[in-house]
């Protein structure tokens, strides 16, 4: 009797178990969302659809930065490959810019051979899903479903969880070129920040890039 009461769990012990097991589910679900992170960076989705969607990043009075320079030869790349006949380029601006994430990218096919006609700049948004809500709303207002999102690899996952919440089928195509994916420090970097702003989009359905943004400096 006495063996049997010194091993029966105590409330302490079975809060240490409790404490553990949250623990390693944690660790499995941030574990796993990284991994996913890193699973999509590595696809090259050549699927014919609608249109291509191109996700904006910075511009410069029009010149777009080498990161987003890097997603619009991608694009380009699968619109002459045949992949969807319509470029969709997307992001708003700064209130000090005077042209949009949008129009800089459009600008920048237009110039590189595509077709005024085969390109559409979505000039709103601040964010990833508000970029991307802006985009949503033009595609399937013009009839458009299937879209092939053109972004860095390791935002790729978070951008095809946003889009398919909006209803749109889509799929990836990153770029795997250009000063993301150049160095290996760089890299993880982006795939901690991505994990933790795609759990922080689940967990709250908002954006979190200005809450990660510092983390990348």
């Amino acid at each position: 009797m006495g063996t049997a009461e010194r091993t029966k769990p105590t409330r302490a012990s079975w809060a240490r178990r409790i404490a553990f097991g949250t623990v390693l589910m944690l660790l499995a679900l941030v574990g796993g969302t990284a991994f996913r992170v890193w699973q999509v960076a590595r696809e090259n989705d050549r699927t014919p659809a609608d249109v291509i969607v191109v996700l904006g990043a910075a511009q410069y009075n029009g010149k777009p930065s080498d990161i987003y320079a890097a997603r619009l030869v991608k694009a380009k790349q699968l619109y002459d490959s045949g992949v969807a006949k319509t470029i969709v380029t997307a992001g708003g601006k700064k209130a000090e810019d005077n042209f949009t994430e949008a129009r800089a990218g459009q600008l920048w096919l237009t110039r590189h051979g595509v077709p005024s006609s085969a390109t559409l700049a979505v000039g709103e948004g601040s964010d990833t899903l508000r970029s991307l809500r802006a985009v949503a709303s033009e595609v399937q207002g013009r009839g458009w479903h299937s879209v092939v999102l053109v972004s860095d690899p390791w935002h790729s996952f978070r951008a095809r969880t946003m889009a398919d919440d909006l209803g749109l089928d889509a799929w990836t195509a990153p770029t795997h070129s250009g000063p993301i994916v150049q160095e290996r420090v760089t890299q993880v970097r982006y795939i901690i920040r991505e994990t933790g702003a795609l759990l922080y989009y689940r967990l709250t359905k908002t954006p979190a890039d200005d809450l990660f943004a510092t983390f990348l400096g």
